[in-house]
């Protein structure tokens, strides 16, 4: 990860960890570097943007610092981050921007760079563009004349996006009741869209943003009022999306929560039995559930881990062909789909396998037993010298003993913050509990905690 950029972008407060010059100087590289070597044409940027109060700020910023560039900015505006990758990949732009802090207040935002293939931008690119910001790779000239780009209205390109999301689906959605919770996000109108067009009876929540109320108590971080329509409105299911709707978890129809690793569980099942299921492998991350994984093992289905981050699952799939992967939040990744996490997308599927097996959500999850979870931060002057002293690691490895077959333990860094994250899980929630204060105990006695 670089200074400005981590695995989902430069996020931060806008105008105090992100502001107005950073996305105007953003622009300008990224409409300079693409366009260096063209000579007949103009570079072409897709932007999208989540309902943000800011979002208009630094949607305007950047368009001046490309056109200024001599880029042509396409606004697909109020948009998710699926849709930016999709029409990146589809449309023959040079690259897309996302403007979103995803699952943060509204207060933060965040930008997204993807590349013309619809992924996230490579390392080497985000190093030139921070280079640029801490002005370190001295200045760009400006476009004139002619050679000024200008900005264009893309709402079209969304459409398109929708159009290709309701051709995805195998069967109508006729007769079944479904509840959308767009967290006044970017989903507020596309979700809506898309399952009235499949024929749903659609219950939609928390589709009325104002600039100031993403992801405020509702959404996929907040998902208690959705299970109380699934289960007050007596719905099939319900899906609910975050900010820019690039994750989604679901509500059965007992108004249980099905989070991503069932997710992955029941569409990776279905996959197998389709003979759909590339190297009969699903990709996960570390922080997984270990139900999952041993229902994985029931089912005869491998597996993969990864680092925290659907970069890394992104990664991982594109590097050995495996068709679906995510994280626990809700970031499903089916590659032959979409090249990034798409939460209406994995809405879709969910509906597929229900009505393809002709089973209630709550059935499909049934093999999975969830393991309780105790995951503790501790703040440390060193994480790296904290995780890594011998005797913390002879806590960890104890603690493994201990649980054998029955459980794990997971101790790992924080990627933004000096902090040592302690996780159990196991049969019961007091053992969890115990195991993970025995190590902590370990970290404090070393001298590691601050404070």
């Amino acid at each position: 990860m670089g200074k400005y950029f981590g695995t989902d972008g430069f996020r931060g407060e806008a105008n105090k960890d992100l502001t107005v010059e950073h996305a105007y100087k953003i622009g300008r590289f990224i409409g300079w570097y693409y366009g260096r070597n063209k000579k007949d044409e103009k570079c072409k940027v897709v932007i999208g943007k989540d309902t943000r109060l800011s979002s208009y700020m630094f949607e305007y910023a950047l368009g001046a610092g490309l056109t200024a560039s001599g880029a042509d900015a396409y606004l697909l505006h109020v948009t998710t981050t699926p849709s930016v990758s999709y029409v990146a990949r589809t449309e023959d732009f040079d690259c897309g921007i996302m403007i979103s802090a995803s699952h943060n207040p509204y207060y933060d935002n965040g930008i997204k760079l993807i590349n013309g293939a619809g992924e996230k931008m490579d390392e080497e690119t985000i190093l030139k563009v921070e280079a640029y910001l801490d002005g370190i790779s001295g200045e760009i000239p400006f476009a004139t004349g002619n050679s000024i780009g200008k900005t264009i209205d893309y709402a079209a390109g969304r459409n398109r996006y929708i159009g290709y999301l309701i051709s995805l689906a195998t069967r109508s959605f006729k007769g079944k009741k479904v509840g959308l919770d767009c967290a006044n996000g970017s989903a507020w109108m596309i979700a809506k869209s898309v399952f009235d067009a499949l024929g749903a009876k659609t219950y939609v929540i928390h589709n009325e943003p104002d600039g100031t109320n993403i992801n405020t108590n509702c959404g996929s971080t907040h998902i208690e009022s959705l299970r109380e329509l699934v289960k007050e409105k007596g719905l099939d299911v319900g899906f609910a999306f975050d900010g820019d709707a690039d994750r989604c978890l679901c509500v059965d129809e007992n108004g249980d929560v099905v989070n991503g690793d069932l997710i992955i569980y029941i569409y990776g099942c279905y996959m197998k039995e389709r003979g759909k299921l590339q190297g009969n492998k699903v990709v996960t991350t570390v922080m997984s559930n270990f139900g999952l994984y041993k229902a994985l093992d029931e089912a005869g289905i491998e597996y993969e881990k990864t680092a925290v981050g659907d970069k890394y699952v992104y990664e991982n799939m594109s590097a050995n062909g495996y068709r679906i992967g995510g994280e626990q939040s809700g970031h499903i990744i089916f590659r032959k789909y979409a090249t990034t996490g798409d939460g209406i997308l994995t809405a879709l599927k969910m509906m597929e396998v229900m009505l393809e097996k002709k089973k209630t959500l709550s059935e499909l999850a049934e093999p999975v037993t969830i393991y309780p979870q105790v995951l503790k931060n501790i703040r440390v002057t060193d994480k790296a010298a904290a995780q890594n002293d011998p005797d913390v690691q002879a806590a960890v490895q104890n603690v493994a003993g201990k649980l054998g077959s029955d459980g794990r333990i997971l101790v790992r860094e924080s990627g933004t913050e000096p902090v040592v994250r302690v996780m159990v899980e196991a049969p019961k929630p007091d053992i969890c509990e115990a195991y993970v204060d025995e190590v902590i105990d370990v970290i404090v006695k070393k001298g590691y905690k601050v404070g």
